[in-house]
């Protein structure tokens, strides 16, 4: 992702990216009860490094694999890049936990950006205090062998009930997560920011008595009336 992307995308909401996905056609975009841990974590913008889990099984899962350096959620936490977004695919049980606070912190240590999960989270407390943003189904003590055993890393996965594929970009804050294709990223970056500038003047002019008729969404003189403003030095609305 460029940088200019990645600014672009930190300083606009998740409701204004999926509007301009909904303006492409693409309407599948908001995961489905994934919300921040901690309300107060801001916005996260990063590339999707991906984890999937399947059921577990009693010849295949318990607490002896998580050692095992061929365990894929271990290393999914040692490999996932930083500034990227650990996704993780927990088939939406939300009465298990996918991320703890030990791993948490090896996350936040190594720069990864934050965390998204459709599972739920253990060690809530101490997850955020670490201060990783994490997005999830809400806090759950048991541990994941209890229902999970992890096997695809870096491969398509579902999320929310949302299809993230690896280098997706995810932007999530207190709304919610919202996935971007790759490939439209930073036309719906560029876009978004306009729309958040032109936004902020509609704002001003409804909170001075406009109607909403004409003024949202914006006519053609509504939108000349906002060049004006522009280039007068964004002068006060009365």
């Amino acid at each position: 992702m460029k940088d200019q992307t990645r600014d672009r995308l930190r300083r606009v909401t998740t409701a204004t990216v999926s509007y301009q996905l909904l303006k492409r056609g693409i309407r599948d975009i908001f995961m489905q009860g994934v919300a921040p841990l901690d309300p107060n974590c801001g916005r996260v913008v990063g590339e999707a490094y991906t984890l999937r889990y399947i059921p577990a099984r009693g010849d295949i899962a318990g607490v002896t694999s998580l050692g095992s350096t061929e365990n894929l959620a271990r290393r999914a936490i040692e490999e996932c890049p930083a500034g990227s977004i650990l996704a993780v695919d927990a088939r939406r049980e939300a009465h298990c936990g996918t991320l703890g606070d030990i791993l948490a912190t090896r996350l936040k240590v190594r720069g990864v950006a934050g965390v998204v999960t459709d599972g739920g989270v253990r060690d809530a407390e101490a997850v955020r205090a670490i201060g990783l943003p994490v997005f999830s189904a809400g806090p759950a003590a048991p541990a994941s062998p209890a229902l999970h055993v992890p096997a695809g890393l870096q491969e398509p996965v579902a999320c929310g009930g949302i299809a993230v594929f690896p280098g997706d970009v995810i932007v999530a804050d207190g709304d919610g997560c919202v996935v971007v294709p790759r490939a439209l990223a930073d036309s719906v970056a560029e876009d978004a920011t306009n729309q958040e500038e032109i936004e902020a003047f509609i704002q001003k002019l409804i909170a001075a008595g406009r109607p909403i008729i004409g003024t949202y969404p914006p006519d053609d003189a509504v939108r000349a009336e906002f060049e004006t403003w522009l280039r007068d030095g964004r002068p006060r609305i009365i």
